[in-house]
């Protein structure tokens, strides 16, 4: 009898073991997330299985995936994530030409990301006739836009937020849309796999 309870423990316990750091793992250092959607093509690819790892630190530039329920207005799905581009964090100003040229703290940057023009520019033309000539900041969303949450009145995003982008813009729900990213609402910065194309935009790209 203790023979066969010996056995038994022999093989149950790794297994144990084993899930006991799966869930360790996913819970405190990273966790797979697949892509939902055309957003974040070229870089990401609909139904593309990533990897959030939730130690990194959050960039200008990084690729972040976050909970959405409560965060966009309109997302209805308590389990929703999305997948998306930080341009701007705690404190930056944020300004988008109809040029398709953007400005975070009023230098320009240089979205390599991104190499169609069209993509740059189309969807830069929000909410009224006068944003096709100016582009927008961030106070003319949060005016012009009613799912924002938050009106800002100095250009700045909020302190422990981010303000995010799909980096296909003419088809991305994104921050232009709905605002800011709250810090924590964030699951972790996405990585790359080595085998991946153009995983140079994803892992480590700093604006």
């Amino acid at each position: 009898m203790i023979t066969k309870v010996t056995r038994y423990l022999s093989w149950l316990i790794p297994i144990v073991i084993g899930l006991v750091i799966a869930l360790l793992i996913r819970q405190f250092w990273f966790t797979m997330v697949k892509v939902d959607g055309d957003s974040m093509q070229p870089n990401l690819q609909n139904n593309e299985h990533v990897v959030a790892v939730k130690t990194s630190k959050v960039k200008r530039g990084s690729v972040i995936v976050f909970h959405a329920y409560g965060v966009d207005a309109t997302e209805k799905d308590r389990n929703a994530v999305y997948v998306k581009r930080v341009v701007a964090v705690g404190g930056d100003t944020v300004r988008y030409t109809h040029a398709g040229k953007l400005y975070v703290n009023n230098k320009l940057v240089k979205q390599s990301y991104q190499p169609s023009r069209y993509q740059l520019t189309t969807g830069s033309y929000m909410a009224n006739s006068h944003s096709q000539f100016t582009g927008w900041t961030l106070n003319s969303l949060s005016h012009d836009q009613p799912a924002w949450q938050v009106k800002v009145t100095n250009n700045r995003v909020p302190k422990g937020s981010y303000f995010v982008l799909g980096d296909h813009r003419s088809v991305s729900n994104d921050g232009r849309s709905w605002g800011f990213v709250p810090q924590s609402k964030v699951i972790g910065v996405v990585k790359a796999w080595p085998w991946q194309n153009r995983k140079q935009y994803i892992n480590n790209y700093q604006l």
